[in-house]
């Protein structure tokens, strides 16, 4: 059984801060400077004007005349993710973070840890300390769809297996595959709805065969999670906590930032705890002084431990604080090997080049997600189907 822990609205929450009344008036995220100008998760009030998150900023503001943009706080929302995550960690749970606010962890190796579902769910709660809906069903997509019908003190449980997941989903509207972010880019939702599909009941009605003709992967993708399917879950690996911030003690911008990041470098790789460790991707924020804090994530080439080098890939990112800082923020997010500055006399070419093979896989995986190095797996060459003559697979090296 699969547990969706679903905080609704936590981004703007967080953003919102001491001002709760924010939440009480139509009120949306404002988009993120020099992205799309789309507004992010939007108040009940906001709801009422047709207001959706991902909606153009003028369409929405066309809506709701009097809505209320709340400048983003990615760096509190990424802090506070982090200890929610950690405290559901604590009771045991494999955790797969979809997004800020949804999260989801299997619930079967808990069972008899716990005293069965609502064991786990009271542990879950109380680890959490803070209100959040939880939905329990046989697939991460139905149990995300339980979640939101779900309430604080009343869980949505599915039990059974994919018919029963399959008859609950049928229902519920279609604009719940928004919850998946490769749907909700190509908009699918909305072509279906044009098109009369308003129940995931009647997409699942639909032959596959017309999905995939029509929409190509991401109609079957539509029609597996529809049918009560989905994919396994990957939880996330544990990571250790390294970060150094700075107080600036005026309004910094420029030179001034240069300068702050150059000693939150050298500060962090003094840090005991690097363990002379090289440092292979790390977090750039700062809290800003109109309110408001900037967040950007750097994939070093190669994991460094080289301070002039670290500042040679992250001093151009300085330039994309939207305003001037009143602290600078470093963190670790993934460490390397451990630094050396001499290599073996005794490795042989063959294993120095599948060595550097092996560190340039991780690299391209740290930056674009585990699916960025795969080969190519010949099943069937003499097939008259191209689909089935090879398929890809994970490159281990």
């Amino acid at each position: 059984m699969i547990v969706c822990v679903l905080l609704p609205r936590f981004q703007l929450t967080v953003a919102a801060g001491d001002r709760a009344e924010l939440l009480q008036v139509p009120a949306a995220l404002a988009p993120e400077p020099g992205g799309a100008q789309r507004v992010g998760e939007v108040s009940l009030a906001a709801e009422a004007f047709g207001i959706h998150p991902g909606m153009q900023l003028g369409e929405a503001l066309a809506r709701g005349p009097r809505l209320v943009l709340v400048p983003p706080d990615p760096a509190g929302v990424a802090d506070l993710w982090e200890r929610l995550l950690v405290r559901l960690e604590s009771i045991g749970a494999a955790v797969e973070p979809e997004r800020p606010g949804l999260a989801c962890f299997d619930a079967q190796g808990l069972l008899r840890l716990h005293g069965g579902v609502d064991g786990v769910l009271s542990v879950a709660r109380r680890a959490l300390r803070m209100p959040a809906r939880f939905g329990v069903a046989p697939s991460r997509f139905a149990a995300v769809a339980a979640s939101t019908r779900a309430r604080v003190r009343r869980p949505v449980i599915v039990s059974g297996g994919r018919a029963q997941a399959r008859a609950f989903l049928a229902p519920l509207p279609v604009a719940l595959l928004r919850a998946r972010a490769a749907l909700a880019e190509a908009g699918l939702h909305e072509t279906l709805e044009r098109l009369g599909v308003q129940t995931l009941g009647e997409l699942a009605a639909l032959p596959p065969a017309a999905l995939a003709d029509r929409f190509g992967s991401v109609g079957l993708l539509a029609y597996e999670l529809a049918s009560g399917g989905d994919g396994a879950l990957c939880p996330r690996q544990p990571t250790e906590i390294l970060r150094e911030s700075l107080q600036l003690p005026d309004a910094a911008s420029g030179m001034q930032l240069e300068r702050g990041l150059g000693l939150l470098i050298d500060r962090l790789l003094a840090r005991r705890e690097r363990q002379g460790r090289t440092l292979r991707a790390v977090f750039l924020s700062a809290i800003l002084v109109e309110r408001g804090t900037w967040r950007e994530r750097a994939v070093f080439r190669e994991a460094l431990a080289d301070p002039v080098r670290m500042r040679l890939a992250l001093a151009p990112r300085l330039a994309l604080v939207p305003a001037p800082a009143e602290v600078l923020r470093l963190a670790v997010e993934q460490f390397g090997p451990p630094a050396s500055g001499q290599r073996s006399l005794l490795d042989e070419p063959a294993a120095a080049r599948t060595a550097r093979l092996r560190e340039a896989i991780r690299q391209a995986r740290a930056a674009a997600g585990p699916d960025a190095a795969l080969r190519v797996l010949e099943l069937d060459p003499d097939s008259r189907v191209p689909e089935r003559r090879a398929v890809l697979a994970p490159f281990e090296g």
